[in-house]
């Protein structure tokens, strides 16, 4: 039986008079890797801010190895050999690999200077144990992804840690970084590095996780092996109730044609025929690279088109810049919220009006009581559960970030909305909640293109679904058609609608 390398007993937490945690208990075993579950809002940032030291508990111990600890700040945590790697990658990107490891605690020779060759030769020792093959002076802005996540990994390694957390760390990687990701964390196990998982992956969560623990309303909802249970209670136990099965598409009338794409070509893609009716839900998927994000990114204007014709509401859109795609009455949420679609500086208020400001101005100036109208007009609409809507965007939960977003669209008088990847980084309580509203505005006359990598997601919500292959559509299935068998056989290029044509 594994040894417990760390248990908090009875952690309590209010802020103001919300209380955040109410008695909970947690534990984590040597060498495994425990998935931290729940809603946002549950708790778990709470949770693991206290552990981190950023925060402290009202009540409750920690204890490490059978021993009570005082974690008050995060240098007591990281003397305990707690590490934690936030979804904001602590990283500098035009620093080299060894330089970003070595950051604040740079080796020194006899002589007092920075001693590079010993950085490398830690750093290559150190990626060499995670089975990693990466030149320690590579420059980081130039890495994908994964990499970058190796190297805070690498990071935590060089401070000796036993325990460490990773907030959401496949949320904007493609399927062969979330691979070298997971290889990453099996090493680390074996090594008997405890790995706390927090992820809104249900799928990633039973295939790699050995046990889990879900958190609701601040409380402790569920514990145990993960070999012990599925997708479907592990989701109940966060929301109280049956989600993934619940049934979302609902049949309606489609209208008449509303964008037509005739023959485009781009760097990813190449001669793309499809159309969208009123009203339609249309999927796009595919394997990652097949070019779908990079179509509809054209599509919006975003990058050049080299070819093709796209027709909207029956005339032809010339659309090199999104600004003629507003003007046609296109709207696009990008899959990297983050990095893409918010302005993280600015109010909720102010990111929901950027599209649509020409409303709002008088004179010049910005109207705020017309604006905070409109927007309590969408919150009421949507629910979007946001309180002052003069704080910070990220002030919001990622399912409200995205409501925000879509409204930001729909004020802008968006008739087709492009959503890329819709619920990626969201709890499974929001999802159903997105979904509904899409499928509500679908039936007041909205278009939208629905990408996804999660076939269930597409079968969910879509009336058709575009298969694409390496830049190229290899089918267009109805909906009734859309088995997931299917659509990998058309997404892996084994199968193509051309073949039988």
């Amino acid at each position: 039986m594994s040894r417990i390398r760390l248990e908090m007993k009875g952690i309590t937490k209010s802020f103001g008079g919300v209380q955040a945690l109410k008695g909970v208990d947690f534990s984590v075993n040597e060498g495994e890797i425990h998935a931290l579950l729940g809603e946002n809002g549950a708790g778990k940032s709470t949770l693991m801010n206290i552990l981190g030291g950023v925060i402290p508990a009202d009540a409750g111990e920690i204890w490490m190895d059978g021993r009570p600890v005082r974690i008050s700040s995060p240098q007591d945590s990281k003397r305990c050999g707690i590490s934690f790697i936030h979804q904001e990658l602590n990283l500098i990107p035009d620093m080299t690999v060894y330089e970003n490891l070595f950051l604040g605690s740079e080796m020194v020779s006899a002589y007092g200077f920075v001693d590079a060759k010993r950085m490398i030769q830690e750093t290559r020792r150190i990626l060499d144990m995670l089975g990693v093959q990466l030149d320690p002076e590579a420059i980081v802005g130039k890495l994908d992804a994964s990499l970058k996540q190796v190297i805070e990994i690498a990071k935590s390694l060089l401070n000796e840690s036993n325990i460490i957390i990773m907030d959401e760390p496949t949320t904007s990687l493609t399927d062969r970084e979330i691979q070298h990701i997971f290889h990453v964390m099996r090493t680390l196990r074996s090594k008997g590095v405890s790995i706390i998982f927090i992820s809104h992956k249900l799928q990633e969560v039973i295939q790699f996780c050995d046990r889990y623990t879900v958190l609701r309303d601040g409380e402790l909802s569920s514990t145990g092996r993960i070999a012990d249970t599925d997708e479907e209670k592990i989701a109940q136990a966060m929301v109280g109730k049956e989600v993934l099965k619940q049934q979302v598409y609902r049949p309606r009338a489609l209208g008449e044609v509303v964008l037509e794409a005739n023959g485009l070509h781009g760097g990813a893609f190449h001669d793309i025929r499809f159309t969208l009716r009123k009203g339609e839900i249309l999927g796009f998927t595919g394997l990652s690279g097949a070019g779908h994000s990079e179509l509809m990114e054209a599509l919006f204007g975003y990058r050049p088109k080299t070819a093709g014709e796209v027709w909207i509401k029956g005339r032809t859109a010339v659309i090199r810049h999104p600004k003629q795609a507003l003007a046609s009455g296109l709207g696009f949420v990008p899959k990297n919220r983050k990095e893409s679609a918010i302005i993280k500086d600015m109010s909720i208020l102010e990111n929901f009006t950027l599209a649509s400001l020409g409303k709002v101005l008088r004179f010049g100036f910005i109207e705020r009581k017309r604006e905070r109208e409109k927007f309590q007009a969408y919150r009421e609409q949507i629910n979007i559960k946001a309180g002052n809507p003069e704080l910070p965007i990220t002030s919001l939960s990622g399912g409200n970030q995205q409501k925000v977003i879509l409204a930001k669209w729909l004020e802008a008088d968006a008739d087709i909305i492009i959503l890329d990847n819709p619920t990626q980084g969201v709890d499974v309580g929001a999802k159903s909640e997105i979904y509904q509203l899409i499928l509500e505005l679908a039936e007041k006359g909205k278009s939208f293109i629905v990408l996804s990598s999660e076939i269930p997601e597409i079968q969910k919500l879509c009336d058709r679904v575009v298969v694409m292959y390496q830049g190229r559509v290899t089918a267009i299935l109805d909906r009734e058609e859309a088995t997931e068998g299917r659509i990998m056989m058309y997404a892996t290029g084994a199968k193509s609608q051309a073949d039988t044509a």
